[in-house]
């Protein structure tokens, strides 16, 4: 038998006899009396059948398996049931869990294993993860607000520590998240941003040591490729010389159904840069650029000697702002919705993470310095954007190639394309790897 016992604060708990004779008690805590009564009868039930060895009946046991974690827990612990074998005991135990179960890119997992490391050590592996309560929450949160980190990296590792407790709910390991609360706020930095002139970026390419890297800077600079994922996986043959575009895998955003392939335009200033690495290509080469394809490659410490060789100041987040500007560059020429289909996000990422303002337009709204000559380029390229019938394959008007990177510049007497009549001529099929039959030699 067992029997309901209130203590002075209100709260019930439940009394009974073990099978080995002794006393033991469940607190259910400040619950109805009808609700603690239902749940002694249960109680007794399961004390009848491990006393006699005999099986329960079939409701008590849709009961127990329904029963909440935390209580479950408490009959285990009192013998009355098995523990669950899913239940994680301590905080580390969720944290291995979910880093097992995580099926990400290795650089989002890095990502998570910053947050799994900061919170391992401000609450600790040993922390059963039923005793963490929202204040656990909050402390770490301020621990990190509280450090020299940007605000952006806080919002991203407050958001993984969320998806981490939605888990252990997910999991029954935890009846609500104590995470639950915490704002993550913006994972933008506009501290960080910055627009890459046209000016510097030719000095970079001049300071490049080889043709390699003058394609790595133009394809992040000019096509807006993210750097490394998506150079290191170019292809010769992703490379239309005839209709002037590039074929770019992705694999960040091959997981989102229609996402994992896009095509960009073969802009003017890229075009023989390209053509001079695929005239210096083996026969046979299939990787535009190979150095891309050796495991380890260190590029963020060449390209700060590179920047450094060029005489111009270093500017943070070296590849994402060539990426950056590349965008801005295209919004202020093209719809929205193309430009996204470029750079393969949406435009609410690119106003959250790419677009900038900058002072050109500052000055051409109050009729400044830049006014006339922005106004000027615009009337320019609106004839030619009007006289096109085919919108998704045009390209950017041609303009002067880059001057000191030693492969020449890009010519506009046939309407934009940078190709000789002898070049439009002779050029072979699309799509294909360097052969050294290719007449190239005119580039």
């Amino acid at each position: 038998m067992a029997s309901v016992s209130r203590d002075r604060n209100g709260t019930k708990r439940i009394l009974f006899m073990a099978g080995d004779g002794r006393r033991k008690t469940i607190r259910l805590g400040d619950v109805p009396v009808k609700v603690a009564e239902a749940f002694k009868r249960r109680v007794e039930a399961l004390n009848a059948a491990r006393i006699t060895g005999g099986a329960i009946d079939g409701e008590t046991a849709r009961w127990l398996a329904d029963l909440p974690d935390a209580m479950h827990e408490k009959l285990a612990r009192v013998g009355l049931a098995e523990p669950r074998q899913n239940t994680c005991a301590t905080l580390g135990d969720l944290l291995d869990r979910f880093e097992e179960s995580a099926t990400v890119k290795p650089v989002t997992r890095a990502a998570y294993r910053q947050t799994i490391g900061s919170l391992a050590a401000t609450l600790g592996r040993e922390l059963p993860v039923r005793a963490i309560r929202p204040a656990d929450a909050d402390r770490w949160h301020k621990g990190l607000a509280d450090s020299e980190l940007a605000s952006a990296t806080v919002a991203k590792r407050v958001k993984v520590a969320k998806a981490i407790f939605r888990k252990a709910v997910r999991w029954d390991l935890i009846e609500s998240s104590p995470f639950a609360d915490l704002r993550a706020g913006s994972q933008s930095n506009p501290d960080r941003a910055s627009y890459i002139e046209a000016e510097t970026t030719r000095a970079v390419l001049a300071a490049c040591p080889d043709d390699q890297w003058r394609a790595i800077v133009a394809l992040s600079r000019y096509t807006g490729l993210r750097c490394p994922s998506e150079l290191s996986l170019l292809r010769w043959g992703d490379v239309n010389w005839e209709r002037g575009r590039l074929t770019v895998r992705s694999p960040k955003t091959a997981g989102h159904e229609g996402h994992a392939v896009r095509v960009v335009p073969l802009v003017p200033e890229l075009r023989p840069i390209l053509l001079a690495l695929f005239e210096e290509a083996e026969p046979g080469a299939e990787w535009v650029i190979p150095r891309l394809r050796v495991p380890g490659v260190n590029l963020r410490t060449h390209f700060q000697r590179i920047i450094a060789r060029a005489g111009v100041k270093p500017w943070p987040r070296l590849f994402h702002n060539l990426r950056a500007s590349c965008a801005c560059d295209w919004v202020e020429r093209f719809p929205n919705h193309v430009v996204a289909g470029w750079l393969g996000h949406s435009p609410l990422i690119a106003a959250q993470h790419y677009l900038q303002t900058r002072d050109q337009h500052f000055e051409a709204a109050t009729g400044g310095a830049e006014c006339g000559a922005l106004v000027a380029q615009n009337a320019a390229q609106q004839p030619t954007a009007n006289s096109r019938h085919d919108a998704p394959e045009s390209v950017p008007a041609p303009t002067e190639a880059l001057v000191g990177t030693g492969v020449g510049r890009a010519t506009a007497d046939d309407g934009g394309s940078c190709q000789t009549p002898r070049e439009n001529e002779e050029m072979g099929p699309v799509g294909f790897e360097p052969t050294r039959g290719l007449p190239l030699s005119g580039f």
